[in-house]
């Protein structure tokens, strides 16, 4: 039997640690996914998404995430899913979204936004990105 402050401190090592993300899908009337080109990624295509500040909601997170990255606004019609992504130790929770206004603006982070047809995706970072895009198409259907 050992002391309980070495039972937390050895889970604490050997747990996985997570961050927390959440990412938008925006589909415009032709069933198109509206993608951002991130200024830091090789593959530069991806879905919107950020990471949550301290003590922030989620809903909230993805809002202000989009806003900041492109000057506009969205509403968020409902929670798709939430993901956890083994390859690099994150959980992120998937809005289905829709633009409500603003005007597209350059940021540090995102040079453009495009629509693309889901069936031809630009080469992006994540294969699972196309996954979950193809997946939401299925469910949004439903």
């Amino acid at each position: 039997m050992l002391p309980l402050w070495v039972h937390f401190f050895a889970a604490k090592l050997v747990r996985p640690r997570f961050r927390a993300a959440v990412a938008a899908l925006i589909f415009d009337e032709q069933g198109r996914i509206l993608l951002f080109k991130h200024t830091y990624r090789k593959f530069e295509w991806g879905i919107p998404a950020g990471g949550l500040e301290h003590r922030e909601q989620p809903a909230d997170a993805i809002v202000r995430e989009f806003r900041e990255e492109t000057s506009m606004q969205i509403e968020i019609e409902r929670l798709l899913t939430v993901v956890s992504a083994r390859e690099d130790h994150h959980i992120s929770m998937v809005y289905l979204c829709r633009i409500f206004s603003g005007e597209f603006k350059e940021s540090l982070e995102i040079s453009e936004m495009k629509y693309f047809s889901v069936d031809d995706l630009p080469a992006m970072m994540l294969t699972t990105e196309k996954e979950l895009i193809k997946w939401a198409v299925k469910e949004i259907r439903r």
